[in-house]
Parts: structure tokens; C-alpha cells; sequence
């Protein structure tokens, strides 16, 4: 057979022929696909149906949820300047460090006007001692001139008998008598005194009530000087620490510092009313951080409050009135954390909690 002379006049008469076919398979991969289409829509919307009922009612979430941290706010138990500062803003803090010390000069005064109130009380106990011993002297002194007053008399008396004496004699003989008795009341009777001023009451046996006061007075001061130097009673982290500058003066009872326990965190969420049919103590949870997008940590319900958030806030809602409208309560339910978290946790921060109200519970 002969080669062709002209090729490229074959090549142009096929042409159209592989043009017809090349549009063919078009159509039929447009009609495919737009039947894929079709059918994929109601399948899906099948699929999310599905999905949805299955999954209706099972979970109760919340964004009105929010990081809660132990806060404990130090305030000094006495008052006075400050002399020195131990910690920072932010800083971190163990348990028993030195947050800031008062001046403890006013303090160790009177520590040591204490102890000379202690010794004044020791050094009055002795007199009343040495003052008791010569009481019981006076006693025995105030007998014999009882019985001399009494000899006297009897004396005056047989010469009065005997006519050898007048009425005026006998009336002073009678009349030593009578002080010498009442010299000896006035001698028991200090000595009463003197006793129940060195006796021991049931409250501090074997102790003079005076000794015991001034000694009680020392301790008192003693604790007052301790507590010039305020250290940290847990471990956590200093917020609110303006007020601690060298030379500020400090009040008692006014907070000056707080301490955050950044190490024990939780979730406080606020849960509506509506949601809480199906949940129960011990059921799961997921939490997320509106800080830390990538952060999700694992929880449990630990407890249902006891009240709603209106309950117990300072002005509680007064709905005895024409214009009521109801609203939907939020109670606070507490989420424990349960996974270690690897991000630093802050006290207030927003989250979402959504709990399994299918899991099991405790």
C-alpha cells in the first residue's frame, strides 16, 4: 500500500469526529454530577437530621462560665508603718514567706513594759507574804493585851467590891478591855485580807491572780510583736499589692495584699434552669477557653448550687408586682478540672462548658 502523499488532509477529516465524542463524555459528567449534587443535598440534610436526634437532649452547654481560684486577702492584725516589703506584684510565694514587717520598736516596748509589770506583781506577792507572817504577830500581840486589859479589870473590880476604887477606874479598866478585843477583830480581819489577796483562784491555780494578769499582759504583747512580720499563710501568686510601699501606714483589719491559689482552679458555670433536668453530680464535661483556643481540658460536675445567682446577690429581685416578667434563672454549677492544664489558669477568665447529660454519674 502506498503512503498517503497528504496526510494532514486525514488528520483534518477525523477531527470532528474526536470533537463529537469529547463532547459527549462532558454531558455525561455534567448530568453525573449534577446528579451527584441532587442526591448528595437530601442526604446530607438526612445525615444532620440523624445526627441531630440522636444527639437532641444529650448535651447542656454554657458560655456564661468563668475560671474560679482561691483568693485569700491578708490584712495586719495591727497597725503601724511599714519598714519592710518582701514581695511584688505577680511574684510568686510559698507558704510562710514574708509578704511585708511592721515597725516593731512600739511593739517590743511593751514587750518590755510587760515584764516589769511582772516583776512589780512578783515583788507585791512578797510584801503580802512578809505582810501575812507579821499579821499572825499582831494577832498573838493583840491576845496578850486582851488578857492584860482583862487582869486589870478584874483587879479594879475587887477594890471596887472592897470600896477602894472609884466608878471612873473601873469604866476605863472597862473600856481597855473593849479596844483590846477590837484590835484583835481588826488583826483576824487582816489577816483575812491579806490571805485572800495571796490566794490562788480556780482559774490560774497555783498563781497570784496579779502575776497571772501581768503575765497575760506579756503574751499579749509578745503576739502583738509577732505579728509585726506578715507572712504568707498558703502558696500562690501576690495580686492587689499597691498598698505595700515602705512608710505606708497600715490599719489594722484593712486588707492590704491578696494571695491567688493559681494551683487549685475550677469552673463556675452558670447554667440555666431549664438545663438542669438531666444533670447530675459526676457527670463529664469539656472546657474551653475563649483565651486559649487550642486548650481543652476535660471535667466533671462536682456540685449543683444551692440557690440562683438573683438569690443570693445584694439586692434580690422583687417580682410581687403588675409589671413581672419571667426570666429564665441561672444556677451555678462548680466544674471540677480534671486534666492538667498547659496553660497558666487565671482567675476570671471566660469559658464554655458543655457537659454529657448521658454520662454516668455518681
Amino acid at each position: 500500500m502506498a503512503d498517503n502523499p497528504n496526510p494532514d488532509i486525514d488528520t483534518l477529516e477525523d477531527k470532528p469526529v474526536q470533537t463529537e465524542a469529547v463532547k459527549v463524555k462532558r454531558s455525561l459528567f455534567r448530568r453525573s454530577l449534577t446528579m451527584l449534587i441532587m442526591l448528595s443535598v437530601p442526604l446530607g440534610l438526612a445525615a444532620f437530621g440523624a445526627y441531630y436526634w440522636i444527639t437532641s437532649g444529650r448535651y447542656a452547654s454554657t458560655d456564661n462560665a468563668y475560671v474560679q481560684q482561691n483568693i485569700v486577702s491578708i490584712s495586719p492584725e495591727i497597725g503601724g508603718k511599714i519598714i519592710e516589703v518582701g514581695v511584688r506584684e505577680n511574684s510568686l510565694v510559698k507558704q510562710g514567706d514574708l509578704l511585708f514587717a511592721i515597725d516593731p520598736v512600739p511593739f517590743e516596748l511593751a514587750v518590755s513594759q510587760a515584764n516589769a509589770q511582772i516583776a512589780a506583781a512578783q515583788v507585791q506577792v512578797q510584801n503580802l507574804r512578809t505582810d501575812y507572817q507579821v499579821s499572825g504577830v499582831d494577832i498573838e500581840v493583840a491576845r496578850k493585851d486582851i488578857d492584860f486589859a482583862m487582869s486589870n479589870y478584874n483587879r479594879q473590880a475587887a477594890l471596887m467590891e472592897r470600896g477602894f476604887n472609884t466608878r471612873a477606874k473601873m469604866e476605863e479598866a472597862q473600856n481597855a478591855v473593849d479596844r483590846a478585843r477590837a484590835k484583835l477583830r481588826s488583826a483576824e480581819a487582816n489577816v483575812i485580807a491579806k490571805k485572800a489577796r495571796l490566794s490562788n483562784g480556780p482559774a490560774a491555780p497555783g498563781e497570784n491572780p496579779d502575776v497571772a494578769n501581768a503575765k497575760v499582759s506579756k503574751k499579749q504583747a509578745q503576739l502583738n510583736l509577732d505579728r509585726t512580720r506578715v507572712v504568707a499563710p498558703i502558696s500562690g501568686r501576690i495580686a492587689q499589692s499597691d498598698r505595700l510601699q515602705m512608710g505606708q501606714m497600715m490599719v489594722s483589719g484593712l486588707p492590704a495584699v491578696s494571695i491567688v491559689d493559681d494551683q487549685n482552679s475550677w469552673v463556675e458555670a452558670n447554667f440555666k434552669e431549664t438545663d438542669l433536668a438531666k444533670m447530675k453530680v459526676g457527670q463529664e464535661a469539656e472546657i474551653s477557653f475563649d483565651a486559649y483556643p487550642e486548650l481543652t481540658l476535660k471535667g466533671r460536675v462536682e456540685s449543683i448550687g444551692a440557690g440562683t445567682g438573683s438569690e443570693f446577690s445584694v439586692l434580690p429581685a422583687q417580682n410581687a408586682n403588675g409589671n413581672w416578667v419571667k426570666v429564665t434563672q441561672r444556677i451555678p454549677v462548680r466544674i471540677e478540672i480534671l486534666d492538667k492544664p498547659s496553660r497558666q489558669l487565671i482567675a476570671g477568665l471566660s469559658v464554655e462548658v458543655t457537659v454529657d447529660l448521658q454520662s454516668s454519674a455518681e
